[in-house]
């Protein structure tokens, strides 16, 4: 559920984390998820469907957004700026950016686009999900972007494990010696507060790890996953090299 508190802002919960106020109802649960996929589908996939025009670094005019919604899709027709702007904000994982009128995805494009994202600060390391049948592979030739144009990283273990669920029920987690990769020249950026983008990642750098992965619940069933990623367009093909971390 997806609300706002007129003294602390939008909040997803029954009631305001910060002041325990009721607050102004915006959309329920089932409304923000499907809005949500649609948001991933057209800002990562497909703006030409929704006739939008994009600039060089994936931004899109939030009024053109919410008008080619109520267009294409009379679901939305109740959709205004601030539903979008709340759904923005309050995303956990940063996967949408705000800025004078503009909002774009901050990464998982499967077109190119220069994003224009903050290098410093990585942590020393990072994670990558992979599955048994091609976790030797990933070892031996590195990590290289495929139907997406970058390589997503995650900043925990957790999120690793999260995201390789997309794919596998049983994801092998890869350790990212990021801290040496930088020192060697290889640019990460920081694209959302759980995910890191780089080009490549060599062989050298990665490390399997052991994982309990009963320490890390799965959020929803892989089959839920997908089939959600299908219904709006955003769903991935398997491939070697690269797996999303986190839609």
């Amino acid at each position: 559920m997806l609300k706002e508190c007129n003294e602390h802002g939008y909040f997803r919960a029954e009631m305001c984390p910060v002041c325990g106020d009721e607050g102004r109802f915006l959309m329920n649960t089932e409304e923000l998820d499907r809005l949500s996929r649609t948001m991933a589908g057209v800002l990562r996939h497909f703006p030409e469907r929704f006739d939008l025009r994009m600039d060089s670094h994936g931004f899109v005019s939030l009024r053109d957004f919410v008008n080619a919604l109520q267009g294409k899709q009379q679901r939305y027709h109740w959709v205004r700026p601030h539903h979008i702007v709340a759904i923005i904000e309050t995303d956990s994982k940063g996967r949408y950016e705000h800025r004078d009128g503009m909002i774009r995805a901050t990464y998982a494009h499967s077109f190119q686009v220069d994003l224009d994202l903050p290098s410093g600060g990585t942590p020393d390391k990072l994670y990558y999900p992979t599955t048994k049948e091609e976790v030797d592979i990933v070892l031996e030739v590195g990590l290289k972007p495929s139907d997406r144009k970058m390589v997503h990283l995650s900043r925990g273990i957790g999120d690793a494990v999260n995201a390789g669920r997309v794919r596998t029920p049983e994801p092998v987690i890869l350790e990212v010696d990021s801290r040496g990769a930088t020192e060697d020249g290889i640019v990460i950026q920081k694209a959302g507060r759980t995910v890191f983008l780089t080009t490549d990642v060599p062989p050298k750098y990665l490390t399997k790890i052991e994982v309990d992965l009963s320490e890390f619940p799965p959020e929803k069933p892989v089959s839920e996953k997908k089939e959600e990623r299908k219904e709006e367009g955003d769903d991935e093909a398997p491939v070697v090299q690269e797996l999303p971390p986190e839609e």
